[in-house]
This record gives C-alpha cells, sequence and structure tokens, in this order.
C-alpha cells in the first residue's frame, strides 16, 4: 500500500485515543501517505502531525445516504490514489464507504467492537465484570490486519518541544514561579457522565481558595459559559472561565499541557490532556473504566468512581439511569475528587 484511508468522524474524545496509534502507525511507515478523514471539530485534534499524515475535514452532510457515500468515495479514490482503508468507526457511512472502496479494488480492514463483550458488561443482571480491550487496541488491530508495522514511539503531541504560551495569551499570562495551575473540565454530552454542577461548583471553590492555585474552566457553549461564570464569581482573580473565549482545541491542549493536572469526566477532555501527557483526576458515573475508554497512560488510581453493583449500565453513559438518581455520581462527595487530586499533586513533587 501507498495511500490508505482512515475514518473516524466522532466523537472528539474517540478521535484523540486514535492519535497516539495513528502517529505510530505513520512513524513506522514512512513510505506510505495517510488520509485521515473525519469532520471540521475532531480535525484540531492533530497537533504537530506525522510529515506522512494529512488530516482531512469533510462536511458529511454534502454526502448524505447509499448515493452520498459512493459519491464520497469516487472522490476520495480519485484525488488521493487510495489503496488501503482502515476503518475505526464501522458505522452505517463507514461500512458503505467500505462497499464502494473495495468495489473499486481497495483493501479494507474495521474495527471489531465486541458488541457483545460489551453488553455482557452493562447488563442489568449476572454483568460480566471484566476489562473490555481497549480502545486503542482495537485501532492497532486495524492496521495489523492491513499488515502495517507498528512501534511504539509516541510520547507525546508535545514531545519535541513545549507549545508557545501565546497560544492562549488571551486567557492568562505564563505560569509564574510556585503557582499550581489546574485545569477542571466538568461537561460531558450524556448526563450519566456529568458530576452534579452544584458539587463540582464545590470543588473549584475549595481550590481557588488555596494560595498560589489558578484554575482553568473548560466548556463551550452558552449555557455551560453561564454556568461556569458562576463559578468564575467565586474568585474572579483567579478563576478563569475559557468557555466565552473560544481559542480553539490546539490553543486548550496547549494551556493543559502547563498545568499540573486536569479534572475531567469521561469525556473528551481526558483525552486531549493525555495527548499532552497531563495527569487526569477522572470522574466516572454510568460509565466505568472497565469499557475500555481510560485516558493514554493515565492511572486507574486516579480515577474517582462509586463501586455500585448497576456499574456500568451504559458504554457511552447515553442510557437513562435505572435508578432514577444518578447516585453514582451524586453520591461522590466534592472532598474526594480533591483528595484524589491532591495524591496525584503530592506525587508529581515526590518525582521532583
Amino acid at each position: 500500500m501507498r495511500n490508505l484511508l482512515i475514518t473516524r468522524f466522532s466523537a472528539l474524545g474517540d478521535v484523540a485515543m486514535s492519535v497516539p496509534v495513528v502517529y505510530n502507525v505513520c512513524r513506522s511507515n514512512p513510505d506510505v501517505r495517510f488520509y485521515y478523514l473525519t469532520r471540521r471539530v475532531p480535525a484540531q485534534v492533530f497537533v504537530n502531525p506525522p510529515d506522512n499524515l494529512t488530516v482531512v475535514d469533510v462536511d458529511l452532510q454534502r454526502y448524505k445516504g447509499v448515493a452520498g457515500m459512493r459519491r464520497l468515495a469516487s472522490e476520495l479514490k480519485a484525488r488521493y490514489g487510495l489503496d488501503g482503508y482502515a476503518d475505526l468507526h464501522d458505522v452505517l457511512r463507514t461500512k458503505l464507504l467500505r462497499f464502494f472502496l473495495r468495489l473499486s479494488g481497495v483493501r479494507v480492514a474495521r474495527i471489531h467492537k465486541r458488541r457483545r463483550a460489551r453488553r455482557n458488561l452493562t447488563r442489568r443482571h449476572n454483568k460480566v465484570m471484566i476489562p473490555l480491550t481497549g480502545a486503542r487496541a482495537l485501532y492497532r488491530e486495524v492496521f495489523w490486519r492491513l499488515g502495517l508495522a507498528r512501534e511504539d514511539s509516541f510520547t507525546g503531541i508535545y514531545a519535541d518541544s513545549a507549545p508557545d504560551p501565546m497560544q492562549f495569551a488571551a486567557a492568562t499570562p505564563p505560569r509564574g514561579d510556585g503557582q499550581t495551575w489546574v485545569a477542571i473540565a466538568p461537561f460531558a454530552r450524556h448526563a450519566g457522565k456529568i458530576y452534579p454542577a452544584e458539587l463540582m461548583k464545590q470543588v473549584v471553590a475549595e481550590l481557588a481558595a488555596r494560595p498560589g492555585y489558578k484554575i482553568f474552566l473548560l466548556g463551550a457553549g452558552e449555557k455551560e459559559s453561564r454556568i461556569l461564570d458562576d463559578w468564575a464569581a467565586v474568585s474572579p482573580s483567579n478563576i478563569v472561565n475559557m468557555a466565552p473565549l473560544r481559542l480553539g482545541i490546539p490553543a486548550e491542549m496547549a494551556l493543559m499541557s502547563y498545568c499540573s493536572a486536569v479534572i475531567s469526566m469521561d469525556s473528551a477532555n481526558m483525552h486531549l490532556a493525555s495527548l499532552v501527557r497531563v495527569p487526569v483526576v477522572s470522574v466516572w458515573g454510568a460509565t466505568h473504566p472497565y469499557c475500555g475508554f481510560m485516558g493514554w497512560h493515565q492511572r486507574r488510581e486516579n480515577t474517582v468512581q462509586l463501586d455500585m453493583v448497576c456499574r456500568p449500565c451504559s458504554i457511552f453513559g447515553n442510557k437513562p439511569c435505572r435508578r432514577g438518581d444518578y447516585h453514582c455520581l451524586g453520591g461522590i462527595p466534592p472532598s474526594l475528587v480533591i483528595a484524589r487530586l491532591d495524591l496525584v499533586l503530592g506525587r508529581m513533587a515526590d518525582d521532583r
């Protein structure tokens, strides 16, 4: 193969999880040209890509239905001379794309999501509490089926040099000596993954009261921005609401790389922080690390979660709570989140 297409259209966290694998494969196969097709927002995740990787953002609204996917396959084949296709998504759109590319002589391989094992882990009764194969391992299998070499050379998107602080100068001046920066990403797509706002506000307030601490609140959209404005009002001098600044994913990743730690849900920000090698205190509710979506190189002891017989009830956190109260999240005291953060910061101090 000389020109290989990779697709993962959503979600942002899933695309971010693919970065270490894709960068490793690209660097291990310098004679192959890789084209990663995704949506516009996830395309921003690919910071400092390998020389043989081209990230292509696509507006899928232009390619609706079977006819749209046939047209997209034809355009991609003609534009890039494709002879290989790695499908990291395996949804209806990519099934159609695989079909049409295979008809034109392109060798294809797809991700195997182990859907039965997922059902066994999340079913209501007699759960099989065995960790699933991680998402990155599933991605690696796809490239293995295509016969591509892969060595673990990826050490983070800023492995060669630290990012320029000017990327986030609109939010804050560079970190001063003795300052502790903590980024907090309190939101997720689904209710089963969001720590209650009134509890997270307590976490923010307590950390902001500590001398030398500066807190950065990550979010997007008007609703989230209003919530974060309320939290930031507790201590305007050392809490920064990043949402209204709209600096973009690369700038926020650059900011996170200067933080001592990140507090996040089981969400995209956990994976973005992982790419810049920052420890994450991750809060888990309806989902579970056993589902296979832990952040790259994140430590299991940094997670915050309650042992409940109903957990996990969902792979993605999108199913209604069977209890009706989301106790898996509401039952976590703010003191536990803060204690886990202190454990992470203390470990970092010991390492120094």
